[in-house]
């Protein structure tokens, strides 16, 4: 099935995108004024890939954002305000205070989970909940998002292979940007692509260009099609450079500068504003009409969070523990009679698709099993005659 993009799609996502590179251009500029609580992770020539993956996708599907997945929650309606305030530890972020970086999420409205500071753990985490919306009856997929490294760890393969096995409604998105931390990937792995690992799981896998949003938004919006109708999960493998330090206090003098100047010229940004000219989707008015609106919001959010308070110190010990706080229940998308006694009851046995050695021939286990025994007796008679009894 072939995608297209509409003219106010094209518009929307240069708008998310310029949004998330000048939000991130402002908070380097607080991170030097010494106003951002620890750390703070750039995503400087991936934009595409945090916006266009999540753009992709329907609104009541989850997502799990990393550190440099900030475009993502622009796309799921966060607001710089909500970015900004959480990176300088005020009362009026997501978290009040109580958490840096982008550890922040929403599950009742926007269905986003707040990240882990593991790396791979997400995986089992959107996997269990991908399987959780199929038993309740939501046509949900869910997302999230590994660097190349984090595709090392064992939590990414035991979560991919249960996401397999149980054909979770679940796509991956492994963000090649060639270096994990200061680790080039053939130091990493000795793949070519890394899309590759998805072959040892028996799932569909996808390569695209990283830096072309129009392309991600396509390839993650047939993966999610893919998975939506049952047909298991997709590994999306999308190549890009991180054209700036693992974070703000890492010059990344370990890249060749002729590898930063090779991937400056495929900017995610500068290409897709000379789409935007070539197809005529647009003019040097309009542009500057998106362009001032951005300025003008996150010159107000920047306001904002730098006139909030920090947390009140009473509070410091509030939220730890859910005591009554809010409940959490299942929201339920099909009868709650499938799935109890009778209409939920099964025969106690796997149906097996093969018992044989080289899995040519499908055979049914009890019939299996009653050839090998009538097998033996034969095969007990020769012994017995062999001994001479």
């Amino acid at each position: 099935m072939a995608f297209t993009l509409t003219r106010d799609e094209h518009l929307e996502l240069y708008y998310f995108m310029r949004l998330n590179r000048e939000l991130e251009e402002q908070m380097v500029r607080l991170f030097r004024q010494n106003k951002i609580v620890g750390g703070l992770y750039p995503s400087l020539g991936q934009e595409a890939i945090s916006v266009g993956t999540a753009y992709a996708l329907a609104p009541g599907d989850w997502i799990a954002p990393m550190i440099r997945n900030i475009g993502a929650l622009l796309v799921r309606g966060f607001k710089p305000r909500d970015v900004i305030t959480q990176h300088m530890a005020r009362y009026t972020s997501p978290t009040r205070g109580k958490d840096g970086t982008s550890h922040f999420g929403d599950l009742k409205v926007r269905h986003v989970v707040s990240p882990t500071s593991v790396l791979g753990d997400l995986i089992p985490v959107m996997a269990g909940i991908a399987v959780a919306g199929r038993y309740l009856g939501q046509k949900i997929v869910t997302v999230t998002w590994i660097g190349d490294g984090g595709t090392s760890t064992g939590v990414f393969h035991e979560g991919l292979n249960f996401a397999a096995v149980q054909k979770a409604p679940f796509v991956l998105i492994v963000e090649n940007n060639q270096w994990a931390y200061s680790t080039p990937v053939e130091k990493q792995a000795s793949l070519t692509n890394f899309a590759d690992r998805a072959k040892a799981y028996g799932i569909r896998s996808e390569i695209v260009d990283g830096n072309d949003v129009a392309a991600v938004v396509r390839t993650t919006r047939a993966a999610v099609g893919h998975a939506r109708a049952g047909n298991g999960p997709v590994l999306v493998e999308a190549k890009t450079m991180r054209m700036l330090g693992h974070a703000q206090h890492d010059a990344a003098e370990y890249v060749p500068k002729a590898m930063l100047d090779a991937w400056k010229q495929r900017d995610p940004l500068a290409r897709f504003e000379k789409l935007l000219t070539e197809k005529k989707l647009w003019d040097a008015k309009r542009k500057k009409e998106i362009d001032e609106r951005i300025a003008g919001e996150i010159r107000a959010d920047v306001e904002f969070a730098e006139n909030s308070p920090t947390p009140p110190p009473e509070t410091a010990a509030e939220g730890l523990y859910c005591e009554g706080c809010h409940t959490v229940e299942p929201v339920w998308e099909r009868p709650k009679e499938e799935l109890l006694p009778p209409r939920s009851s099964v025969k106690a046995e796997w149906p097996l698709k093969s018992v044989s050695p080289n899995g040519a021939k499908p055979i049914a286990a009890k019939q299996n099993a009653a050839k090998m025994k009538s097998a033996r007796k034969p095969a007990r008679a020769a012994a017995r005659v062999k001994a001479g009894r």
